[in-house]
This record gives C-alpha cells, structure tokens and sequence, in this order.
C-alpha cells in the first residue's frame, strides 16, 4: 500500500472523528453543512455520512446526518456542571422576573433547574413541569403548588413523558412559560432533540401569557434535530451573553426582548 493512500485513509479517518464531535455539538448536519466545515465536495461529505452509518454511528435524515443513537449517558452527566455559573446568574434574572402568586411552566435541564433554585424565595408559585429534578427542588418552597405528570421518567434528567403530556400541559393557563432548548439555529429556529419534549413544551407555550427562554451563550448557533418554534415566537431571551450575528439582527427584526444577565 503505498504512502499516499495511507495519508488519504488517515485524513479520512480524522475528519469523520471530526465529524461526530461536530454532530454532538450541533445534533444535526446537512450534507452542504459538513462540505463547507471540511472544505470537502458534497459527493464526499455523501460518503463519509454513509460509511459512519454503515459502522452504526450516524442516521441519515432529511439531505444530512444525526447520530445514531442518543449522546452517552456519562457526557450528559458531564454537561451538568458545563457553564454551572453562567446558568445560575441566568436563573437568578428570570427568577426576578416572576412575581409572587404567578403560575408556571417550567421546563426540563440544568438552565431550568437554576431557575427552580433561584425561585425558592418567592410565595405562592403555582407550578406545572415535567422535570422530576425541577418538581424536588420546587418541593422545597413551602407555599408552591407543583403539578406533574405522570408516565416514565428519563434517565439522565429525570424528565416524565408519556403520550398524554401535551394534553395534561394543556389544561393549565400560565403567566409565564420558562424554556430552555438545546440550540437557537443561524435562521433564528429554536428546538430541542426529542420530538416528546417539543410537543410538551409547545403545549405550554401556547397557554402562556408569556414565554421566556433561558439559555447560555453555548445554545447560539447549534440547530437542533427538532424545530420547536422560531425567536419571534419568544417574548424575552435570557443569557449569559448577547447573540451573535446573524442571531441578534434576526432578534432585532423579530422583537424579542433580550436581557444579559452579569
């Protein structure tokens, strides 16, 4: 086998490892996506998503790539400490935000439950969220009323779904709807990886006087498998950072408020 073909197997072998980093950072690639990131042709971009899916790695979908099966447990463990500070100043800001007396919805996630911690202060919440770990921290304020639903609970972040989640969300009326998501796309789409979560969470968007979404400035930029809705949809964004373009012009014609908390 000569040097030259050697080197091209080795190239290849680190941009398809290359590839898999990006695609648990952005959860999904288009093929014009992965071609303009490794300065490669689309037919190669092609290839290499179809060489990572026959190793059972990546799943094809909709002209791109996903991975092929959820991110390992321990790396999500891993993220809960990720920008831990960042996500508390965060909480604390929406938590200023939220009288006394209001009715919530709260999300799941670490932003989330920053936000549950930061609310203890507060009297006389009334709170629905399908997050086990929110719900404990919640339990901990002795006025607050929290509702959840029923149904299997999911490793990791203890969220609860089952197929009526949505509609038990969709009984209740909120002042305040309280979302994070796992990345706000250059097109200004937010959305999550989990078509269950999307589906709840847009349930208590459309009961909401308001919705606020909480995310740190590492959710800017990442597209998300599942669209759940678009900024204009959001009445305030809350982070550690302001967006970056082309994000803050799509915000500045859609109108969301922007509040950076420090």
């Amino acid at each position: 086998m000569g040097f030259d073909l050697i080197e091209s197997m080795d190239k290849k072998t680190r941009r398809q490892t290359a590839l898999l980093r990006q695609l648990e950072l952005a959860r999904y690639l288009s093929l014009e996506d992965i071609a303009r990131h490794f300065d490669v042709t689309t037919q190669t971009a092609r290839r290499d998503v179809q060489e990572l899916e026959h190793l059972g790695k990546v799943r094809r979908l909709h002209g791109g790539a996903t991975l092929a099966q959820p991110i390992d447990p321990l790396v999500l463990r891993a993220r809960r400490v990720e920008n831990a500070e960042a996500k508390e100043r965060i909480g604390a800001a929406v938590a200023e935000r939220i009288p006394n007396g209001s009715a919530l919805f709260i999300d799941t996630g670490t932003t989330c439950e920053a936000v549950a911690r930061a609310l203890l202060g507060h009297q006389g919440l009334r709170i629905v969220t399908y997050s086990l770990r929110v719900a404990t921290l919640l339990a901990e304020g002795s006025d607050f009323t929290v509702a959840v639903p029923g149904g299997f609970v999911r490793p990791v972040d203890a969220g609860v779904f089952r197929a009526e989640t949505p509609e038990f969300i969709g009984r209740f009326k909120f002042d305040h709807a309280v979302i994070s998501v796992s990345g706000i796309d250059t097109a200004g789409d937010i959305g999550d990886d989990d078509h269950a979560e999307v589906a709840a969470v847009q349930a208590a968007m459309r009961q909401a006087e308001r919705t606020m979404l909480a995310v740190d400035a590492s959710k800017y930029g990442r597209r998300a498998l599942v669209k759940l809705a678009n900024l204009a949809d959001v009445d305030e964004l809350i982070s550690n950072a302001p967006p970056p373009p082309p994000i803050d012009r799509l915000i500045t014609a859609t109108g969301p408020q922007v509040t950076v908390a420090i």
